[in-house]
């Protein structure tokens, strides 16, 4: 199944937290999405790679989309060829239109990684003489019209956001749906700062901001190093004081 979207993370819920109202919103209007984990998130403080593998298929469904994990090691997601055709192998087989991936200035190492891995991938895929294959069969070149970094715990100067005021509960179900990761007050594992209930305080509070930035109640902001172009200027929009 050819995919519309891919959005790739590190680690299951990265995505959700990041551009899941993105996402759910696509869904809405018929294009076909996809997550990528590519870790398990075995080296999470709580939970471990089986209860995530649950949680992550759930959040999917609530969001409307494939998912698949690339299994790479947590914590040690390295940079190198055999990792990047296993990634080649993955954009090649769905051959989407736009990669959300994260951010290269990041706190967590293996978002940095993350990123390069998917930068190079992006590229790599779409030269000929790189071969590789899918069950067997030869895959054809294919490099994603346009790539996008959704922003995670460091924050940019946004390329463009996207409001998803009309998917916003939509998207907050599917970051529950991890609910390992976050604030339970009947949980006994150990706090992190995503358990802490001030986390997804933040995360809305995030949302609500660059919302109010163009006039709506919540969005998501992109960043892109290639210039965005559009085809009409009042399909802009901006904040209306």
């Amino acid at each position: 199944m050819e995919l519309d979207i891919l959005a790739i993370g590190a680690h299951p819920d990265d995505v959700e937290l990041c551009c899941g109202g993105t996402l759910a919103k696509s869904v809405k209007l018929g294009r076909k999405v996809g997550i990528l984990d590519l870790t398990e998130g075995e080296l999470g403080t709580r939970g471990n790679s089986s209860i995530r593998a649950k949680e992550a298929q759930a959040a999917a469904e609530i969001i409307g989309c494939s998912r698949e994990n690339l299994s790479l090691p947590d914590g040690n997601i390295e940079v190198n060829v055999p990792n990047r055709m296993k990634l080649i192998q993955i954009l090649r087989k769905y051959r989407p239109r736009v990669l959300l991936i994260p951010h290269f200035a990041e706190r967590h190492p293996d978002h940095v990684h993350a990123h390069h891995l998917c930068r190079e991938a992006w590229f790599y895929s779409g030269l000929k003489k790189i071969e590789t294959t899918s069950a067997g069969v030869g895959q054809e070149a294919w490099r994603p019209h346009n790539y996008f970094h959704f922003m995670q715990w460091q924050e940019f100067t946004p390329s463009f956001v996207v409001d998803i005021s009309d998917v916003y509960e939509q998207r907050l179900e599917a970051i529950k749906a991890h609910k390992s990761q976050f604030h339970d007050p009947q949980s006994k594992e150990p706090r992190t700062i995503l358990s802490e209930k001030s986390f997804l305080e933040m995360i809305e509070s995030r949302a609500r901001y660059y919302g109010y930035r163009i006039g709506a109640k919540y969005a998501e902001p992109f960043y892109s190093v290639e210039l965005v172009g559009i085809e009409d200027v009042f399909s802009l929009r901006s904040f209306k004081g």
